[in-house]
């Protein structure tokens, strides 16, 4: 990776403050327009900004800049730094030790049908597979596929709980609500069923409730009650 200048229009700032070079040196070094240096040099331009020296950076060579005051013409080239910082890999399927490997289709398993929605991208990313496998185990030609047990794949060690809900949120995003259907049967409006009619049998048992029966249950209770307290007597 090509090495970069750090902060440019505050190193233009400290540049145009401190030494005696062209404002085409500046701009082509901090990667600005000349007439944008021109502007910092006026004041019409970075203020409030606080130069940044190169030098103490290790960006620039006190040498490299007497040269370039000295030669109108001369580029500056930045300083090979003291330290090489290695390059970030690409990120790639996430590593699985071996003695997981074999609850990865277990695994593949259990997301494809809890989470339908999320990718082939994302459940390599989880479990570190390839998209062949997974999709061998959606279309059911897994040469396993017979003894395979859906499996949490947080239980099993292969990714972390907060992966599997980033990775579910990041699918979730711009997808429909569920509509009533999918959610299964819902309870009725109070509307709906206040207007529900009885059923036959309820009708029925209503028509056989009579007030003279049930006043006449009522006595035959008491007269009952009466004799027993007299036998006691």
């Amino acid at each position: 990776m090509a090495q970069q200048l750090l902060m440019p229009k505050a190193t233009a700032v400290w540049l145009v403050d401190n030494t005696a070079l062209s404002f085409d040196q500046i701009a082509q070094f901090c990667k600005l327009h000349p007439l944008e240096v021109k502007a910092i040099a006026d004041g019409e331009s970075a203020q409030g900004i606080k130069g940044l020296d190169p030098i103490a950076t290790g960006q620039l060579s006190r040498d490299e800049i007497a040269r370039a005051e000295s030669n109108p013409n001369h580029k500056l080239k930045l300083s090979e730094p003291k330290v090489r910082v290695p390059e970030s890999k690409r990120k790639g399927p996430r590593y699985t030790p071996v003695s997981k490997r074999q609850d990865r289709p277990n695994a593949i398993l259990w997301l494809v049908r809890n989470h339908p929605e999320l990718k082939d991208a994302q459940i390599s990313r989880l479990v570190g597979t390839t998209k062949s496998t997974i999709e061998q185990i959606r279309e059911r030609t897994h040469w396993n596929s017979a003894n395979l047990t859906p499996m949490d794949p947080v239980t099993l060690g292969l990714c972390s709980q907060i992966d599997l809900d980033l990775e579910v949120e990041r699918a979730s995003k711009g997808r429909p609500l569920p509509t009533a259907a999918e959610l299964g049967a819902t309870l009725e409006s109070a509307h709906e069923t206040e207007k529900l009619p009885y059923s036959e049998h309820e009708r029925e048992e209503e028509k056989e409730i009579d007030a003279d029966a049930v006043f006449a249950k009522l006595k035959s209770l008491k007269s009952s009650r009466t004799e027993d307290e007299d036998e006691d007597l």
